[in-house]
């Protein structure tokens, strides 16, 4: 008998530690929260919520205690008194950098950008990208064309190594009429922005193309907690309006409208005549089986004027201002319009499957003098490039967590590109074609799959990938006398190997190894007969995660990556440029500090050197490549209804040519903004470089002919950043 009683107890012991609760976490809103950890404070378990608000803690029973935290949110303490679904609601409350703990996540640099994007809300689509830690942009046309990136030692050009996308839909454009992978973002509304997933590096397998210095991916935010209406205006007759209309809010749908005007006439002395438009509508439903439905619709719209970029010579004799023009008849416009599904099903408690399905219809014309009189000292060197593009694609990934320490990912693809009449031409006055430099029709498919497994034990995670890409390249020359068609196909495997070990909550290493790519421009590859087209990179990250004190946060890491033999097609001069093996190294540090409830500090710092392999010492520079960057600020956020932030972003002096005889000078900005919050009003000042340093956003060393020269000049020209820049917003929130 005493052996059955002992028995019946281990039993039922058993049974019950073997038990597991499932629940959902919503928000004050009825919205589910994702990412939510409830952590089982008896057996130490834990367990996060899913994309639909969702969790199974396993090794719970009736009478144990749980809490239930996330970022922003007040965090809660419950005992289980049965095992029913759980239905947990958290509410919001003041943001506090203490209750951010580190776990076992590969991609913790979201972390870091939700605590921006929290005490630094953006305020313009080049916010958007400066949310990236070390990532630094350069306008030089007018504010229509999409910016020029540089990361890790990478002169991305507009996104050539830089993959970004949107609600899982591609930004960057191949082929593209101005330069591989450019990236316009310009069609997002900020305000609609939700969170930044982004990491530097190639070392996931969901991340393919132009993931060379990291990726970036913008999601939306899936429905409104109210309606609101600002008006923002001024210097050089900046005027910006946003409408952002709540239309449904139940509990298992949301629908909601933005709308974006926006014009300037710009700092410089010729007038920019700029204007843009956006739309932008989203719909999104849960349904009863869990299964979750998004739609979203867009429609952009730009045109403006540019000064372009001018020589140091013609600033430095008086023939124009530092905010001047040699040819003032630069610009151009360009549109978008989008049509994105998102489709989340769930098979079980334990695997869902994400699938996304796009279209987009793009087009782009502009117009640019690079060089001025130098090869047509009558008509002058004005180049248009045109392009009238069709993006169809999927994509759609399977996870299944087969156990406590087993994740599994499987994904496949497909992009294709119908580009239609790429066009670089040589042109007067924006009207009159004086000849076809390139002119022909590009069709370019991707097809991609995918797998990744997560094994967790302990305090290790280590995660492993593997994606194979298949390309076909397809040019039509509308120049050549007889129709041809040519044709490329290759294919690449990317291999990725990640491993992450948590010491504790405050604690974390973490070693990132992977092989990536992007693809090259098809007429690149298509004249190159598909030899080296596809130049891959090899990278490795070893860093750390460290909360040292309970409110300050330290990432840090040292990292290598190795870039392959390519060919570069220059869209502005159609020809192609043969550029060795490169290889570049470097340190990231990042900061972040809450100095009280409401004050915050931080700061990024990153150090490259960047080098190319094949060159002698000495002749071995990259061009344009950043050495030194930093970005420091200190916010404040809801001070008695005060909000704030004071933000200066250092590019020190970089080489503007292979031996280092011509540097690009660095620049030293500081940009400030306030906000005071009255019940459903609020009134704010944003003010760009508020100590008005005369600088220069982006330079090249160019050689060109001013029309009254008899010989070319090389030397740096450039496109000057703003000076000071005041603006006043208004916002009326219902």
């Amino acid at each position: 008998m005493r052996f059955l009683f002992f028995f019946s107890v281990f039993i039922l012991t058993f049974s019950a530690k073997s038990q597991a609760v499932s629940g959902t976490v919503n928000g004050a809103n009825g919205k589910p929260l994702s990412d939510v950890l409830i952590r089982n404070l008896i057996f130490k378990t834990h367990a996060h919520t899913d994309i639909n608000g969702k969790f199974t803690l396993e090794e719970t029973k009736i009478g144990d205690s749980l809490q239930i935290s996330e970022q922003g949110f007040i965090t809660q303490k419950i005992k289980l008194l049965s095992n029913e679904n759980l239905s947990i609601q958290l509410e919001e409350k003041p943001f506090l950098l203490e209750e951010v703990t580190i776990t076992n996540n590969l991609k913790y640099l979201n972390t870091i950008s939700k605590i921006d994007l929290e005490i630094q809300p953006v305020s313009n689509s080049q916010d958007l990208l400066r949310k990236v830690p070390g990532l630094f942009i350069g306008q030089h046309a007018g504010g229509g064309k999409a910016e020029q990136i540089f990361l890790r030692g990478f002169d991305c050009d507009h996104g050539t190594d830089i993959n970004v996308t949107v609600d899982g839909m591609p930004v960057n454009m191949v082929s593209h009429a101005h330069g591989q992978g450019y990236a316009d973002l310009h069609f997002v509304i900020p305000e609609t922005v939700d969170n930044i997933d982004f990491d530097k590096g190639s070392y996931f397998a969901d991340k393919g193309d132009f993931t060379t210095a990291g990726y970036v991916g913008f999601n939306t935010k899936n429905a409104l907690q109210n309606s609101s209406l600002s008006f923002e205006g001024g210097q050089f007759d900046t005027f910006r309006t946003v409408a952002l209309f709540n239309l449904l809010n139940k509990e298992n749908q949301s629908a909601y409208f933005a709308g974006e005007y926006m014009m300037t006439d710009g700092y410089f002395d010729a007038s920019q005549n700029f204007n843009r438009i956006n739309l932008f509508g989203k719909y999104a439903a849960k349904m009863n089986n869990g299964d979750k439905l998004t739609i979203a619709v867009s429609h952009f719209k730009s045109q403006w004027d540019a000064s372009g970029q001018i020589p140091d010579r013609a600033v430095n004799d008086g023939t124009i201002s530092h905010y001047g023009a040699i040819d003032p008849n630069e610009g151009g416009n360009t549109g978008r319009t989008n049509f994105n599904l998102q489709y989340d099903a769930k098979i079980d408690e334990n695997t869902h499957i994400k699938n996304t399905a796009y279209l987009s219809k793009y087009d782009f014309e502009l117009y640019s003098n690079f060089t001025f009189f130098l090869n047509d000292p009558v008509n002058g060197d004005q180049i248009k490039q045109k392009e009238n593009r069709a993006i169809v694609g999927f994509q759609s990934e399977y996870n299944e967590k087969l156990s406590e320490k087993w994740l599994f990912k499987l994904g496949a693809g497909l992009r294709n590109d119908n580009n239609k009449d790429v066009e670089l031409s040589h042109t007067l006055n924006r009207k009159t074609v004086l000849e076809y430099l390139s002119l022909g029709t590009v069709n370019q498919t991707n097809l991609f799959t995918y797998s990744s497994l997560d094994f967790t034990s302990g305090k290790w995670l280590i995660n492993g990938g593997l994606r194979l890409d298949y390309f076909k390249f397809g040019y039509e020359d509308q120049l050549a006398s007889t129709y041809t068609n040519q044709t490329q196909t290759k294919a690449i495997v990317s291999p990725k190997l990640n491993f992450l070990y948590t010491q504790n909550d405050k604690l974390q290493y973490f070693l990132k190894l992977g092989k990536g790519f992007h693809s090259n421009d098809t007429r690149v590859v298509v004249a190159q007969k598909g030899e080296k087209i596809l130049p891959e990179t090899y990278g490795a990250d070893l860093g750390i995660n460290w909360k040292p004190f309970p409110r300050m946060i330290i990432n840090s890491a040292i990292w290598y990556l190795y870039l392959a033999q390519e060919f570069v097609y220059v869209g502005d001069e159609a020809v192609v440029e043969p550029s060795g093996k490169t290889e570049r190294k470097g340190f990231d540090f990042g900061f972040r500090y809450q100095l009280t409830n409401w004050l915050f500090w931080n700061t990024d710092y990153t150090y490259t050197h960047a080098r190319s392999i094949d060159e002698s010492k000495g002749n071995d520079y990259l061009p344009l490549a950043p050495v030194h960057t930093l970005m420091n600020g200190f916010s404040v956020k809801d001070l008695k209804g005060f909000s704030g932030s004071l933000r200066t972003r250092f590019l020190g002096d970089r080489p503007a040519n292979e031996d280092n005889s011509v540097v690009a000078k660095g620049y030293c900005i500081t940009d400030f903004s306030v906000n005071y919050q009255i019940k459903k009003v609020s009134i704010g000042v944003n003010i760009d470089n508020i100590f008005n340093t005369k600088w220069k956003e982006t330079q090249f060393l160019t050689e060109s002919r001013l029309a009254n020269e008899t010989d070319p000049v090389e030397e740096i020209h450039f496109t000057a950043g703003t000076p000071f820049n005041a603006r006043l917003i208004l916002k009326y929130s219902w």
